[in-house]
């Protein structure tokens, strides 16, 4: 079955190769009958009617069924995206008001502190699904943000996993991007360093000009494995958890927007990223 791509382009080349015949049938209607105004009216508007009448035929039967079906997966989505949003927000709204009650029982507070932080990782799947579905239909609004503020937040989220440390030098910056996407590719490539690095090990962010740099401690790869790193489903380590796509979304990413993205790696020695923030950089 072809693809919707496929299938725009075989229109596009159908419809070039129509309008080419009926220009041909102009040029052969004027040479035989002779050039003059009636006769070069009456070619054009039969060009023009047949042209429009077999555009209008491929935009009905082509465009309009994907301006359908993106308005009713737009519609699903966002009924999904609220029935999601309920429970969610019952769950934060009675652990909050649990923890105001239970003040003398440290085990109970421990566990509601545990389920706050689990609908908190779920507010957050949350709304990067909402960003997913919401960029697939339409481009995603940019906002202006210090750069610092926003590493420190997602650094802080790893922090929490109790595994890695971590050195934040930033600076002041000031960057136009979409707030999820440029937090998910943080997160990807931050996970990553965690990932593949020894524990207790350093993990630094630095900027340097314009070029933020993510180096850890961790086992590297090598030329090999450097040449692979942007497919998808790849891993330089099978025996580490995940699927391998962390760093083709990042890729997919910072190509959409302008950062040019660099990977420096030694085998047992870590790994530098580094990503040009000079195309989203707000003088």
């Amino acid at each position: 079955m072809l693809s919707h791509k496929k299938k725009t382009l075989l229109a596009a080349l159908s419809y070039l190769s129509s309008i080419a015949i009926l220009l041909s049938f102009m040029y052969w209607f004027l040479k035989n009958e002779g050039f003059s105004e009636s006769n070069f009216l009456i070619a054009g508007t039969l060009v023009l009617v047949l042209a429009s009448g077999w555009g209008y035929i491929i935009a009905a039967h082509l465009l309009a069924p994907k301006a359908e079906l993106d308005a009713n997966l737009s519609h699903l989505s966002t009924e999904i995206l609220h029935e999601l949003n309920i429970p969610l927000s019952t769950i934060r709204a009675n652990s909050t008001m649990l923890k105001k009650r239970v003040t003398d029982d440290e085990r109970s507070l421990q566990r509601l502190n545990r389920i706050e932080a689990a609908s908190v990782r779920l507010e957050r799947l949350y709304k990067e699904l909402a960003y997913s579905i919401k960029k697939e239909l339409q481009p995603v609004e940019k906002e202006k943000l210090l750069l610092e503020p926003l590493l420190r937040e997602r650094i802080e989220t790893f922090k929490a996993f109790g595994r890695n440390r971590f050195s934040l030098n930033a600076g002041e910056m000031l960057i136009n991007i979409d707030k999820i996407g440029f937090e998910k590719m943080i997160d990807n490539l931050l996970m990553n360093a965690m990932k593949y690095s020894p524990k207790e090990s350093l993990i630094k962010v630095t900027l340097e000009e314009n070029v933020l740099k993510i180096t850890d401690e961790g086992i590297g790869m090598d030329e090999t494995q450097l040449l692979r790193v942007y497919e998808r489903y790849y891993q330089s380590d099978s025996k580490q958890e995940g699927q391998g796509i962390g760093l083709a979304l990042v890729k997919a990413y910072c190509d959409d927007e302008g950062i040019e993205i660099q990977i420096v790696s030694k085998k047992g020695e870590g790994t530098t990223v580094s990503l040009n923030l000079e195309k989203v950089h707000v003088y």
